[in-house]
């Protein structure tokens, strides 16, 4: 039996789901990162799950499923992932934050800051990037292989240096 490996599948645009639904209906382990996005049409209130990652999909495939995925008409490529273990904590720690109902949004620039760790709170022990926003100090959780940021709002005394 082969070993499962992250791969991660950048996306013709707007087609992460219909990705994510032909990986499933295959038995695939895929994984596309959402967060809620509410906005008011006509005083009612909609709510989409929008990726957080847009053209993006993480996917656990053995190596002999690689081409049937990137043949895949909502795949633009299929990048390999060459460091397997850090990729897999990294997007266990994004993943942990959109969980904990914490406002997570996907940040445009990965900022130089200084490194830090959450010391309290669900997010504790995930290490990240400070940048400072709006009074408040935002870590960045960061993804580094598709060079992308997930960024948390974050109370400046929950943080310790590093």
């Amino acid at each position: 039996m082969s070993e499962l490996l992250w791969v991660v599948a950048h996306t013709r645009p707007r087609r992460e789901k219909k990705l994510v639904e032909h990986c499933e209906r295959q038995g695939l382990a895929v994984t596309l990162p959402c967060y809620d996005s509410a906005h008011k049409y006509r005083g009612k209130t909609v709510v989409f799950r929008k990726p957080l990652f847009p053209g993006y999909v993480f996917l656990q495939l053995e190596k002999e499923h690689f081409s049937s995925v990137r043949q895949n008409d909502n795949v633009a490529n299929l990048l390999e992932v060459f460091d397997q273990e850090t990729f897999a904590r990294q997007l266990q720690e994004i993943l942990a934050a959109l969980d904990s109902k914490l406002e997570v949004r996907l940040a445009p620039t990965i900022g130089e800051g200084t490194k830090v760790r959450i010391r309290s709170g669900p997010l504790q022990g995930v290490e990240g990037w400070v940048e400072k926003r709006q009074g408040m100090t935002t870590v960045l959780l960061r993804l580094d292989f598709i060079n992308q940021a997930a960024a948390v709002k974050i109370a400046a005394d929950q943080l310790e240096l590093i």
